[in-house]
């Protein structure tokens, strides 16, 4: 079972910039550059040995929907690859809309299972073998990792950061609102306003079907997941239904707010397109995570936007917060070749180094997740959301897919369930209708997984 324990973080202010700091240390206190201080890998003495040894190479893949990640990680790879010369990384990132589950299945069909991939369907892809625990070598670099049947499997490359409104500061000021939502009506009474005074109160990128899980699980979490965190698992034994009256009132405002409040082309909008949109002002508002404010903030530079988590109908505030078992994963096929092995290894510790990672974390806005301290800019809006992990009167929970042990749901449930939604609003359909056809395909999943 996960554990359910609230991470915590330290936030220093140092004169008036606000830096983040991850709890803890390590004797490892290196520059990541290539002038004076030492690299990741030139600590490593086996990575010294690498250097030494003929040239290595092994794949990398990766989400690529979000672009600032893509550029984060691309540019982690590229500055390895200056600093251990012997080592070529293959970069086979996901570049397609479609799901990232489905494309590391079709890669793995085809025999291009990355050595080095990015895992966020863990369990899956251990129960099938395809990748191995974590080196215990580097273990090291991070304050409890989580576990899935006892192992640890990721190098997690943060730690899941909330999700909420970012709304232009001009389109509230435009639209007279003066004060930020303290239930979820008067969040609503705010789309009303902003569609009154003339502009698109949400955009939303709903050609991702991972984009898709930003409003579903806000809806999720709030009046299922804060209640029951083992819903899932009591939906796999077949005592809740997705028909119970709180799925229900969940999945009838996400289709309330779909209907009355997004942009019209929601479903032929990518989630790369968002920012330009919220930035062109055609939008007021876009629900999504930390990662955004770099690229809106490149979109355009001089935009002035905030940042909030949407309450309940109750006041409470209820965000995406808890660890889980993600991250960087060793493939089982790259385990048997020990060159190959070290060179991961040697690229693990480069990317978690002090001075790399914060660049890495700074350009998305993410949590570290090593022990080692790492500090770097933040700004306002980021400000907001460490302020919500670390305020203990904030839910921290998990979304539908990223539960796991006995509250793991079927891998493909997650797609169909979002796609089912794009239909249901999309049909004007009955919700109590589509949440028995969710309770079927949920149990045949099951069904099929089991056999």
């Amino acid at each position: 079972m996960q554990k359910k324990t609230m991470t915590k973080l330290s936030v220093l202010l140092l004169a008036a910039t606000t830096v983040l700091s991850a709890c803890g240390s390590n004797n490892n206190n290196s520059k990541a550059g290539n002038t004076g201080g030492n690299t990741a890998a030139s600590q490593s003495p086996d990575a010294a040995a690498t250097d030494a040894k003929k040239e290595v190479s092994f794949s990398i893949g990766y989400a690529a929907g979000d672009p600032a990640t893509k550029k984060a990680i691309a540019a982690t790879v590229e500055a390895f690859m200056k600093v251990s010369p012997n080592v070529k990384i293959k970069d086979i990132s996901e570049t397609t809309s479609s799901a990232y589950l489905d494309w590391l299945k079709t890669k793995d069909a085809v025999g291009e299972f990355p050595d080095l991939v990015e895992m966020r369907d863990t369990e899956v892809f251990a129960d099938a073998g395809k990748i191995v625990e974590l080196p215990s070598d580097l273990l090291e670099l991070f304050k409890d990792p989580p576990q899935v049947k006892g192992k640890v499997w990721n190098a997690p490359m943060s730690v899941n950061v909330p999700q909420g409104i970012i709304y232009s500061k001009k389109a509230y000021a435009d639209a007279g609102i003066t004060e930020l939502p303290k239930t979820y009506d008067e969040f609503i009474t705010i789309q009303d306003k902003l569609k009154t005074s003339g502009i698109t109160p949400i955009v939303v990128g709903g050609k991702d079907i991972f984009h898709m899980g930003f409003w579903v699980n806000k809806f999720l979490i709030d009046d299922v997941y804060t209640k029951d965190p083992d819903w899932n698992s009591k939906r796999t034994a077949k005592t809740v239904s997705f028909t119970d009256p709180n799925v229900v009132q969940a999945m009838t405002d996400f289709k309330d707010l779909f209907t009355n409040y997004v942009d019209k082309g929601w479903l032929s909008t990518g989630d790369n397109q968002t920012a330009s949109i919220l930035v062109s002002g055609k939008a007021a508002q876009l629900f999504s995570g930390t990662w955004m404010f770099s690229q809106i903030k490149e979109a355009d530079p001089n935009f002035e936007f905030g940042f909030y988590a949407v309450p309940d109908r109750e006041g409470k505030v209820n965000v995406i917060g808890l660890p889980s078992p993600a991250g960087w994963s060793l493939s089982a096929e790259a385990a048997k070749d020990a060159g190959k092995t070290q060179a991961i290894k040697d690229f693990i510790r480069f990317f978690f180094a002090p001075e790399q990672y914060a660049a890495y974390l700074a350009s998305i806005n993410a949590i570290p997740s090593t022990k080692e301290k790492v500090i770097y800019e933040t700004g306002e809006q980021m400000q907001a959301a460490l302020d919500l992990i670390a305020d203990p009167n904030v839910t921290k929970s998990l979304a539908i897919n990223n539960w796991w042990g006995d509250n793991l749901i079927p891998p493909q449930f997650r797609n169909w369930y979002y796609k089912l939604l794009q239909d249901l609003v999309v049909k004007n359909g009955d919700v109590a209708g589509y949440m028995k056809q969710a309770d079927t395909e949920y149990d045949a999943q099951v069904k099929a997984n089991a056999q």
